[in-house]
């Protein structure tokens, strides 16, 4: 990719949060977006809306990540819709809190399908696109601090981020011949539906956070910023990488454990 060309991108999960603030920020950059839902569609069409008014062109599709394999034929559709290739952002993903002991194989499977295999198909037939057009293209998988570290009640988010990220990792060293690259982004706490905080103000009083350093939820438009490096030609010597995007939180694991005054940190 060349600074200038003719871009598209791919956003699953773009109906609101992150995968919104994604497909606007590509969009700012100059990407026509193909955006996937699967809970509101009305949703994803104001992610459109605003990717037009950018003067992007933008499509929209369905798309339900447990439906394997065949729901990566959505990346085909919104390529061959939008005139080609040259992003994927792996955005879309679920979580359940549920302690291990508690945690039946049906939710397990839907976490890891979603999240992790999902993921996967996206990522593979994305990259067999971009490799047969022959231009190189950028993968970004939207991760999570749990890439990195554990999170009581949540054994099969933490295990579908932490196999997205060494996938991820696997993926930007296959694929470096081909002037592919594949990073990970890994947010913390990020204002969106996921986090019961949509459309809210992380900035705004009542969402202090004594045990982050920055002191406050990340905003989904902070972590669209980073995914857009990853995916500009500027990064081109940047792959294997997971850039974690979370206030400060992943430092404070010593700190914040010496400082514990109970044991409510067990419960999820």
């Amino acid at each position: 990719m060349t600074e200038g060309q003719l871009r598209v991108a791919v956003v699953t999960g773009a109906e609101s949060g992150i995968g919104r603030a994604v497909a606007v920020a590509l969009a700012e950059q100059g990407c026509d977006v193909g955006i996937t839902w699967y809970r509101e569609e009305e949703a994803a069409e104001r992610t459109a809306a605003q990717v037009r008014e950018l003067g992007r062109r933008a499509e929209v599709r369905h798309a339900d990540l447990t439906l394997l394999p065949g729901v990566a034929d959505v990346v085909d559709e919104l390529a061959d819709a939008l005139g080609g290739l040259d992003v994927l952002i792996n955005d879309a993903g679920t979580g359940h809190s549920t302690p291990l002991l508690d945690l039946d194989f049906a939710t397990w499977r839907e976490v890891l399908a979603t999240d992790l295999d999902g993921a996967f198909v996206c990522l593979q037939r994305a990259a067999r696109r971009m490799v047969a057009a022959g231009r190189g293209g950028r993968i970004v998988n939207i991760t999570s601090v749990h890439e990195h570290q554990p999170l009581v009640g949540s054994a099969a988010y933490c295990a579908a981020k932490g196999g997205l990220g060494l996938l991820t990792r696997v993926a930007a060293v296959e694929l470096a011949e081909h002037g592919i690259t594949v990073n990970a982004v890994a947010p913390g706490e990020i204002a969106t539906a996921m986090t019961g905080q949509e459309d809210e103000n992380p900035r705004s009083p009542g969402h202090e956070r004594p045990g982050v350093p920055i002191g406050r939820p990340g905003d989904a438009r902070e972590v669209a910023a980073v995914v857009a490096f990853l995916a500009s030609p500027q990064a081109s010597y940047v792959t294997g990488a997971s850039y974690v995007v979370d206030g400060g939180m992943l430092q404070m694991g010593p700190i914040g454990a010496a400082h514990l005054t109970s044991d409510d940190w067990r419960r999820p």
